[in-house]
């Protein structure tokens, strides 16, 4: 299989050449376009996401042979979560070699952190099949580069953060409440507003509910801090 001009330069910017270019097209086919003669990316995935897994555990093993599971776990969800896969797959641009159904395309499918990051694992994935785990490994460590190093030490997710202080004073979870959504229905804008029972309250916006309420959580997070 000869593959497109953009796919070449997507080899490049991943640093790596494929001996079996079909793996590289399929983990780049959204289901939106997928076929019976054209697999989409889901299995590639599933897999890509337990090789990235593998290889961040013992990135943060060898990195601080002292760190406790608990310190450890942490870590690891800062580096594999959606949102660090998608991070990583705007930096080399995968969005623009996505294999994406005209709905898919109408919509900014190119730009939504969920394909983006699925887009990536099925990457990972696509190497690992096409050259084994060692060049999967060193692929993997040269695109998060100083994520690995720079994590913060209790990488824990805002919303995970903000509840363990509300359980920590006896107050009830937060509560989180959507109480705005602007733009188009293909690109909306969600307004979160998170809530404590004492009273403190933030609000945040982004393209996501989940993003929203990681953003509302954190912005209230800094302000508590500010108060202690």
């Amino acid at each position: 299989m000869k593959l497109s001009k953009e796919m070449r330069a997507f080899q490049v910017r991943i640093g790596h050449d494929f001996a079996q270019p079909e793996l590289l097209v399929r983990a780049l086919t959204h289901p939106s376009v997928s076929s019976p003669n054209r697999q989409d990316n889901q299995r590639l995935e599933f897999l890509g996401d337990r090789v990235l897994g593998l290889v961040m555990a013992t990135a943060l093993l060898d990195h601080d042979k002292t760190a406790s599971e608990g310190q450890l776990a942490p870590r690891f969800n800062a580096l594999v979560r959606k949102e660090a896969c998608a991070d990583v797959a705007r930096e080399i641009d995968l969005g623009s070699v996505l294999k994406l159904g005209r709905s898919e395309m109408m919509s900014g499918g190119r730009r939504k952190l969920a394909l983006l990051g699925d887009g990536m694992e099925a990457v990972i994935a696509a190497v690992y099949k096409d050259a084994g785990f060692e060049v999967a490994q060193a692929m993997i460590l040269r695109l998060w580069g100083a994520r690995i190093h720079q994590v913060e030490d209790d990488a824990r997710d805002a919303k995970t953060a903000l509840q363990e202080f509300a359980q920590a004073r006896r107050q009830s979870p937060p509560a989180y409440v959507e109480v705005a959504r602007s733009g188009p229905d293909h690109q909306p804008i969600f307004t979160i507003a998170v809530r404590l029972d004492d009273g403190h309250e933030e609000r945040a916006s982004a393209g996501s509910k989940r993003l929203a309420e990681q953003a509302a959580a954190k912005a209230l997070l800094a302000r508590l801090e500010q108060k202690t």
